[in-house]
């Protein structure tokens, strides 16, 4: 199957670049949209790449990336009662709730912001530059992938 390409929007202030660079791998847990777990459980595989983005934030942007490094499993902060994204719907026996393993691939020197996004020639059509998208989980055109690692190696 054909390598696929992502966003994942994560606030640094819960979980940073940093954070993933320090840990090396983490579960992607906590997204509580259906369309965004849809994409997790259905369409993300194993060895996909994905932009790691810093949302909710002075200055919001792409901030590194990660790959895809296990297939779905179910997401175990729904079922903690004392959590933030407990759900008392899902279970061990049933869960609805899903997430993907993600290990750090690569922080860049600086971040590009959503601001520089979009002035940047062929990402007109990208989901993140949609008016009204919110999506913590979002996929990237490979054409903009490759756009946006470009502009990273050149300006590194």
């Amino acid at each position: 199957m054909a390598k696929k390409y992502w966003l994942l929007k994560s606030e640094p202030s819960s979980y940073s670049i940093d954070d993933l660079k320090r840990d090396g791998k983490t579960d992607w847990t906590g997204v509580r949209n259906y369309q965004a777990r849809n994409t997790m459980r259905d369409s993300m595989q194993k060895g996909d790449l994905a932009f790691y983005y810093h949302s909710s934030t002075e200055e919001t942007g792409i901030a590194g990336t990660c790959e895809i490094a296990s297939d779905a499993i179910p997401d175990k902060t729904a079922w903690d009662s004392k959590g933030h994204y407990f759900d008392p719907k899902s279970s061990p026996a049933n869960p609805i709730w899903f997430c993907r393993e993600v290990k750090f691939k690569q922080k860049f020197k600086e971040p590009i912001l959503l601001s520089d996004l979009r002035n940047i020639k062929g990402l007109e059509k990208m989901v993140l530059l949609q008016k009204g998208s919110r999506l913590s989980v979002q996929p990237v055109a490979e054409k903009e992938w490759g756009i946006i690692m470009k502009k990273i190696v050149s300006s590194q």
